[in-house]
């Protein structure tokens, strides 16, 4: 019968990706949710300029494509030449 590791530097399972995920990117836990909390908050600001213009058209005409299109450039400088640096 095998026994999981009491080693204090093993973390088991689910609550290993709360370390192993973030250190995939090059960040601590806390940066990754900086990071992740941020970019939640701009993809809703997006949305919601989507959503008001789709029902006032002449309003943010432009603020949900310029600002997905700024998610983007931020994505791509955290990760240049599109490379991955884990296997999600």
């Amino acid at each position: 019968m095998a026994t999981e590791s009491t080693a204090p530097h093993v973390k088991p399972g689910f609550f290993r990706s709360f370390v192993d995920h973030p250190a995939s990117v090059n960040e601590t836990y806390a940066q990754h949710a900086r990071f992740a909390f941020g970019f939640s908050a701009s993809l809703f600001m997006a949305a919601f300029a989507a959503l008001v213009h789709a029902l006032i058209p002449p309003l943010f005409e432009t603020t949900a494509s310029r600002k997905i299109k700024a998610i983007h450039a931020q994505i791509e400088a955290r990760h240049p030449h599109g490379e991955r640096l884990d296997a999600d």
